[in-house]
């Protein structure tokens, strides 16, 4: 019956598009009159596990809810789908939860579950809330699937992982790693990216209730990777690429003008540099976008916001979000580094997160440290904009916690 049905998916005539979903903005009021803010702090809790790949939403109540995966190594078999709760009364992150699990991503979908990787969470305009994340039967990452759960009570209780149906034999290859975008009838685009015989990135067209209904080439060939999205229109979008080739190490950017049917050819951005890492993009109120990204040729070691009008054609710095010491990102010695990091922790962690400095510090492991030295890393930012107008940017932080930074556009103003 599986053959059956994905010979037929694979034949289907095509589905008509929607519009982008562009309801839900935030009012003039706010984004006028709020006064300026930006904060940061930890939304991990866990000090054993390596904590990778987060995501974030908005809620209703003005909560959020980010997930991350967390194990002993990426790719391990102790991988954990996990989340947690930001509640905005009190400023602060809740307790984790764990989502999902290999052994629970088996049970539902009767398959063999090897490891579990990138999650991301979205709220439709239903307020129904998904969950996407990859998991891994047979080789590497480019044997993935991605599974997809719902909530409709925010994260309360979940359905049981479904494998999403995206490719028409053996259903490998699909990975997810930026925020998916709605349409105006409900349906959801999800930006993928596969790893199997090439790097490339597709835009997949899923129905409000989680069915595959159609697949659009973003990228061809063998050096793109995680597209994220920015709708400019009811029927425009920018997506902006990794890069992962071997030559001009820049950001790639492709637009469509039908609602994600037809993308053109990626083109590097002057001015947005990319050492193979993923970044974020979304948009402002002037028409522009904000991109938080490693602007380097190589390494991780400073993550940065950065700004352009609604051309690409020139780049501004806004503000390094997190940066080594170190201009070039070299390493420290475990002595210096434990001084720097520890400083570095307690401004960003937040109150709640304060009292674990010393635990942390205990455990300055094989995540921060090897054997030429200590590095610091910032990776895998994750952007949204709430219905109230404010900023939410996750990320990686030294592979030991997923970090959280929010400010809004009266904040933007005032940068030079």
């Amino acid at each position: 019956m599986c053959s059956i049905f994905t010979y037929a998916w694979w034949l289907h005539p095509d589905q008509p598009v929607a519009s982008f979903y562009t309801g839900e903005k935030a009012g003039p009021e706010l984004s006028t009159c709020e006064a300026p803010f930006y904060t940061s702090r930890f939304v991990s809790s866990d000090l054993d596990e390596f904590v990778h790949a987060s995501s974030v939403t908005s809620l209703p109540n003005g909560d959020l809810m980010a997930v991350w995966f967390a194990g002993s190594r990426e790719g391990a078999a102790d991988v954990q789908v996990r989340g947690a709760h930001f509640i905005a009364s009190a400023g602060e992150w809740g307790e984790e939860l764990v989502l999902a699990t290999r052994e629970s991503t088996q049970a539902a979908t009767g398959k063999h579950i090897r490891k579990l990787g990138n999650p991301v969470i979205a709220l439709a305009p239903n307020n129904r809330l998904w969950l996407f994340y990859v998991s891994v039967s047979i080789g590497g990452w480019a044997g993935s699937a991605i599974n997809a759960m719902y909530s409709d009570d925010f994260g309360t209780n979940w359905s049981r992982p479904q494998q999403l149906v995206t490719t028409p034999f053996l259903n490998i290859s699909t990975l997810v790693r930026n925020s998916p975008v709605f349409h105006a009838d409900g349906t959801i685009g999800l930006p993928v990216y596969h790893e199997f015989l090439g790097k490339f990135a597709e835009y997949l067209y899923i129905s409000p209730t989680g069915e595959v209904l159609d697949k659009f080439r973003i990228s061809r060939g063998q050096y793109s990777l995680q597209p994220t999205i920015v709708p400019t229109g009811e029927r425009t979008a920018l997506a902006m690429l990794r890069y992962a080739g071997d030559t001009h190490h820049k950001v790639l950017a492709s637009r469509t003008e039908d609602a994600g049917q037809t993308w053109s050819a990626p083109y590097p951005l002057p001015g947005l540099a990319n050492p193979n890492s993923s970044l974020a993009a979304i948009g402002t109120p002037d028409q522009g976008v904000l991109v938080a990204l490693n602007d380097l040729e190589e390494g991780r070691f400073r993550l940065r916001l950065m700004e352009a009008d609604a051309t690409l054609g020139i780049w501004s710095p806004v503000k390094d979000l997190d940066v080594s010491p170190d201009p070039e990102g070299d390493p420290f010695t475990p002595e210096a580094y434990r001084e720097i990091i520890s400083a570095n922790f307690l401004l960003s962690s937040g109150p709640r997160r304060q009292p674990l400095v010393e635990g942390f510090l205990a455990q300055l492991d094989d995540r921060m440290c090897k054997k030429h030295g200590c590095d610091f890393e910032y990776e895998y930012p994750y952007f949204i904009k709430s219905s109230e107008g404010r900023y939410h940017l996750v990320y990686s932080w030294n592979n030991t916690f997923i970090k959280h930074v929010s400010f809004n556009d009266a904040w933007l103003r005032e940068q030079p």
